[in-house]
């Protein structure tokens, strides 16, 4: 009896510290910024995707916004140690959630602005069907007012800024954000490392406008690092690594697609978490999108 107690008591008392251990896990850290330069940093850890912020002559300007307030709080206080210059932009980089859902925290004296396609994806329905939340008049003001189509400068006194979009990739809206004098882009979701490309094919991504988007973005803009939504900051080398990862996939499912495979029998050639990014590139190419 009294060993079974004993067994019952460990087995609580490990239960509850495997308890403990993943809500540590879960826990989010407070932001955290980390300079590029004296005017340019990363927003780094709070709740939602990695971006930035940089302090012009006489405003700042804040690349995506984070999932929560206390993020944004934190966000918008810390940059306010730095600097007593206002916030005066924010741009989203593309239309997800971790990108987007805290702008409803700035200021609505920040001017919000996006790709034009971006600002129209505010408005799509959800992957499950939802209607956008984004479609409430309460949030209207914190919906992108200010969009471009292909390319916009932003002068924060005799400093300049550029935004561009390359064409349909992770979205159909996705915006990098180009600090000449630094040499360093933002570019969102436009890049992973740690798992496979991230394509919304319900918002019209295409991997293969994606490989096309991140070749031109080498070919037309002197940047030297580029900061994702989700890794640490990459060269050159590293985009152009990771364009070659994604189109030797592509052609991976290119040959087996010549071989008459079902696309449950090639998903079955790839690990599980590639199943996503194979299911956009199978349709993609029974569409014609490689054609892009």
């Amino acid at each position: 009896m009294m060993k079974s107690m004993r067994r019952m008591v460990l087995h609580l008392m490990l239960f509850a510290l495997a308890g403990l251990l993943f809500g540590q896990r879960r826990e989010i850290r407070p932001v955290e910024f980390r300079r590029i330069s004296d005017r340019l940093y990363e927003i780094l850890e709070g709740r939602g995707a990695r971006g930035g912020f940089y302090i012009g002559d006489d405003a700042v300007l804040v690349v995506d916004a984070k999932m929560d307030k206390s993020s944004v709080d934190e966000t918008i206080e810390g940059i306010h140690r730095l600097t007593d210059k206002p916030i005066r932009y924010l741009v989203n980089t593309h239309s997800d959630g971790d990108h987007v859902y805290g702008n409803r925290y700035f200021p609505e004296s920040v001017a919000i602005i996006a790709h034009e396609n971006c600002r129209k994806e505010f408005f799509h329905a959800n992957r499950n069907g939802d209607p956008s939340e984004w479609t409430n008049p309460e949030l209207m003001p914190f919906v992108p007012s200010i969009t471009f189509a292909t390319q916009m400068m932003l002068h924060l006194g005799s400093k300049s800024v550029e935004l561009w979009h390359f064409g349909a990739g992770h979205t159909t809206g996705d915006a990098v954000v180009y600090f000449p004098e630094e040499k360093t882009a933002f570019i969102g979701d436009q890049i992973f490392f740690d798992r496979p490309q991230l394509i919304h094919s319900y918002k019209g991504g295409n991997s293969f406008g994606h490989v096309k988007n991140l070749k031109r973005m080498l070919d037309t803009l002197d940047a030297e690092h580029f900061c994702s939504g989700h890794g640490d900051m990459t060269n050159r080398e590293g985009i152009e690594s990771h364009i070659a990862a994604v189109e030797k996939l592509q052609d991976r499912v290119r040959v087996l697609m010549a071989n008459r495979r079902s696309l449950e029998q090639i998903k079955a050639e790839f690990e599980e978490r590639e199943a996503r990014l194979v299911e956009s590139i199978y349709h993609e190419l029974q569409a014609g999108a490689k054609d892009l």
